[in-house]
């Protein structure tokens, strides 16, 4: 299977524009990587299971850096790819469910005819 995208690339890139973003914006970089800590500080959930939950978001919120970065840490947890694709499955569900109940918000907006 070819690949879609050279992550390792991807990854070094988004680093160094971090690093422009950090220079011009201090704060908010220091606020996001609080935040961030702040959400990997639980003390029900292990750090495959948030980074499980934080791969389903990324792909419901089709962020590239969230994916990135999640794999990595998932992998890190010792997720597998297996583990990965369930979870996935949940935001692949999710998103059609969401997709169906928005379509009926359409109809209601629609009216009567």
């Amino acid at each position: 299977m070819s690949a879609i995208k050279d992550w390792d690339a991807y990854n070094a890139a988004a680093r160094e524009q971090g690093k422009a973003l950090n220079a011009l914006h201090p704060e908010l970089v220091k606020g996001f990587g609080a935040l961030s800590r702040g959400a990997a500080t639980t003390t029900h959930l292990d750090a495959k299971t948030r980074e499980l939950i934080a791969l389903a978001v990324a792909v419901t919120t089709r962020c590239d850096g969230c994916i990135d970065a999640h794999v990595r840490k998932a992998k890190h947890a010792g997720a597998t790819k297996a583990e990965m694709a369930e979870a996935l499955g949940v935001a692949i569900a999710l998103n059609a469910g969401a997709a169906f109940t928005y379509s009926l918000h359409v109809l209601d907006a629609a009216g009567e005819e």
